[in-house]
């Protein structure tokens, strides 16, 4: 009987995490209900999200906000308005390892059951937002970032954005 109840309890779980499509990563719980995925934030963290290294720009269903780091021009961009727009100046590729291994499937999707994105972590939510990493001055905490390393520096307030040579930051 216990087996059942225990079982029951589980399926329940599983059933109300599916609806409500919040992923913590590197922390047990979810600060608040507007968010689909968040960081653990803790002071002195230097860890931030990397973006896809892809040679030239991707075609085919774009959604606006999606961002990649250009290979061809060492850029981070983001697509917005059926245009890309760079959010770094040219960086340096020379630390990227590049993935020639064939893709598989459509990418991971937290917050629903599809979508129409084509993207290797889509997020969809009508009501959530993406949580960056938070970062005191990733310029000089972060020893060796990431060509398209992205997070939010709570020094300058501003979104901080790695292009393999320099952090660019956004208000």
């Amino acid at each position: 009987m216990k087996n059942i109840k225990n079982i029951s309890i589980a399926v329940a779980l599983l059933i109300f995490n599916s609806f409500f499509a919040q992923v913590a990563i590197g922390k047990e719980v979810v600060d608040g209900n507007s968010t689909v995925l968040d960081f653990n934030n803790v002071s002195g963290n230097t860890k931030g999200v990397i973006l896809p290294a892809t040679s030239g720009l991707p075609t085919g269903t774009l959604v606006n906000g999606t961002f990649v780091f250009d290979l061809t021009d060492n850029k981070v961009k983001v697509y917005e308005n059926d245009v890309w727009k760079p959010l770094s100046d040219a960086g340096s590729s020379s630390a990227v390892v590049v993935n020639n291994s064939a893709e598989l499937g459509k990418g991971v999707i937290i917050g629903a059951s599809s979508s129409t994105a084509d993207g290797v972590l889509v997020l969809e939510s009508q009501d959530k937002a993406m949580m960056l990493p938070k970062i005191a001055t990733p310029h000089l905490n972060v020893k060796n970032p990431y060509p398209g390393m992205i997070c939010y520096d709570t020094t300058s307030k501003t979104l901080a954005i790695f292009d393999g040579s320099v952090w660019n930051y956004w208000k």
